[in-house]
């Protein structure tokens, strides 16, 4: 393993009463003698975990030492939130052991998990957005004032001093609503460490954050690590995985198959210890484009004039933003969180009302008419949040991948059950979704799953234009291969293409053309050949300004 000099501070859980904070001091300590080193951090082994006929983990095993970052990786449904859960006493294994720092966890409580100091850190955001900072992190364990009033300012100090102190700076008074992503991942990291978390389960942290919050988070948890705490670090980017990790464990089906030190590996070994085979860690555009001959008229595709959309404020969220995307053209929109990107595609896809503009699919015109009649003309859509916009998650997975198009599927207003059945089992078997199970709650599926099924749906049905906003967030290698490959047959198909994405390297590999978003407008319209992450990052950022190409 990497060798570290330990690091001094130690951290007390918040109270009822008062709210201990990190210790400044980070001293460094001469490492024990071999025959003294502490137990691991975390040992599971002989992990099994079913849920009826579905086998989540079987004998899978895990071994995670103090003041380490450990890489959790594997594809999608591979284990890992199952195993994590059990860690975090949210369930119990059907069988094998848990011991946390040499003591036996196994089948304990939620509880006795927080007050060991295990702290999770989920996907998707826990917080209540009405309240502020501060209340959050305290909800649960307020200070009060005559054991009534909440202490508001005694609070807002403790959270101040700990933001300060980890790193993690945020203004305590601060309404959730209005933090950006990057911002409510740091509130969540600030609650779990609040409560005295010094082994933190991160699953996902960077899936809707821009590079420079990227590199932030890291500069966070290298600081925290070195300052003594452990971390699980649970991500589907290998890159990440090799930059900050110091081990990793992979698991394939439910199994472990690999503990390996991260200096000793590469990204293409990782990913195929995850997948079993070989894969294409990068995507590549058709050497031929789309031939414009045989292809749709130049006129058809989708073409946006003018679009202006105000914000619940009156502000112009989208101010005046016109672009065309070609037939067998992938149009890729870059941009820091928050500068536009959501609201254009929502204003696009009929969630949001348009101000001012126009909206063209395949000539026909579309800026005030329904989701369904947009469906109608060729629109389709992959949302950026599979949670409020995809799914309807305790929904079968048949049912959800008919949504939109129900009346396909039905005869004088009654569902062909038959129908819904076999379309699931040709969309199941073609997106690899697992578990094969048509019949199974889009609960109960892993987020990389859940984002299959809505990918199934929407490139699935019939299309001519197809709005693509963060396509692969949460989903593993195997299955960013296979998206992509989607996405450029469809290209190659003659479809025309919007794409956003948090991820530039997706977006360079896969666009003809890229546009930056910088608050409402677009900052630049460049080739893709004239595009790197460089050159992208001065205009997300708006230290540099460009025209349209």
């Amino acid at each position: 393993m990497k060798e570290r000099e330990a690091g001094g501070g130690r951290r007390e859980a918040g109270n009822q009463a008062g709210f201990s904070v990190p210790a400044s001091s980070a001293a460094s300590a001469v490492p024990p003698p071999a025959s003294h080193l502490p137990p691991p951090a975390i040992r599971m082994e002989g992990i099994d975990k079913s849920f009826g006929a579905i086998r989540a983990n079987r004998g899978a095993s895990l071994q995670v030492m103090p003041r380490e970052i450990h890489a959790l990786v594997g594809e999608n449904g591979a284990g890992k939130s199952t195993l994590m859960r059990i860690l975090g006493g949210l369930m119990k294994p059907d069988a094998g052991r848990v011991e946390v720092n040499g003591r036996d966890a196994t089948g304990w409580s939620t509880n006795e998990a927080i007050a060991a100091g295990i702290g999770i850190v989920h996907q998707h955001f826990m917080l209540v957005p009405t309240l502020t900072v501060a209340e959050n992190l305290v909800l649960g364990c307020e200070p009060k004032v005559r054991r009534i009033v909440l202490d508001y300012s005694r609070a807002a100090e403790s959270v101040r001093t700990l933001s300060n102190e980890t790193g993690l700076v945020i203004a305590p008074e601060r309404l959730i609503s209005d933090l950006s992503v990057g911002e409510a991942q740091r509130v969540e990291i600030l609650k779990v460490l609040f409560r005295g978390a010094k082994l933190l389960v991160l699953d996902e942290p960077t899936a809707v954050l821009s590079p420079p919050e990227v590199r932030e988070l890291w500069t966070v948890l290298r600081r925290l690590r070195d300052n003594g705490d452990t971390i699980v670090l649970i991500t589907h980017r290998l890159d990440e995985v090799v930059d900050l990790s110091d081990t990793i464990t992979v698991m394939r089906a439910g199994k472990t198959v690999a503990r390996i030190k991260t200096s000793e590996t590469t990204p293409a070994e990782i990913a195929r210890l995850m997948v079993g085979r070989d894969v294409s860690l990068s995507a590549g555009k058709r050497v031929q484009p789309v031939d414009r001959a045989t292809a749709p008229q130049p006129d058809q595709g989708l073409e946006v004039g003018g679009l202006t959309v105000m914000g619940s404020r009156g502000i112009r969220v989208i101010d005046d933003v016109s672009f065309t995307v070609k037939p067998g053209e992938i149009l890729g929109i870059a941009g820091v969180e928050g500068n536009g990107q959501t609201e254009v595609i929502e204003a696009l896809a009929g969630l949001r009302p348009v101000f001012s503009g126009t909206i063209m699919v395949d000539g026909a015109e579309i800026t005030r008419r329904t989701v369904a009649e947009r469906h109608d003309v060729g629109l389709s859509h992959i949302p950026e949040d599979r949670h409020r916009r995809g799914l309807i998650l305790e929904y079968t997975v048949a049912n959800n991948l008919i949504l939109g198009v129900q009346k396909h599927f039905s005869s004088h207003g009654i569902i062909d059950r038959d129908r819904v059945m076999e379309n699931a089992l040709t969309e199941i078997s073609s997106f690899d979704i697992r578990p094969p199970s048509p019949v199974l709650a889009a609960r109960a599926l892993s987020g990389g799953n859940q984002q299959k099924v809505v990918v199934a749906r929407e490139m699935g049905r019939e299309f001519s234009v197809l709005l693509a906003s963060q396509p692969t967030r949460g989903v593993d290698v195997g299955a960013i291969e296979f998206i992509h490959q989607q996405l450029l047959d469809a290209r190659a198909q003659g479809k025309a293409i919007l794409l956003v994405s948090a991820e530039l390297n997706e977006v360079l590999a896969l666009s003809d053309r890229i546009a930056v978003m910088y608050r409402g407008k677009f900052a630049v319209v460049m080739p893709a050949v004239q595009a790197s992450e460089e050159v992208l990052g001065e205009y997300m950022i708006g230290t540099k300004k460009g025209t349209a190409a």
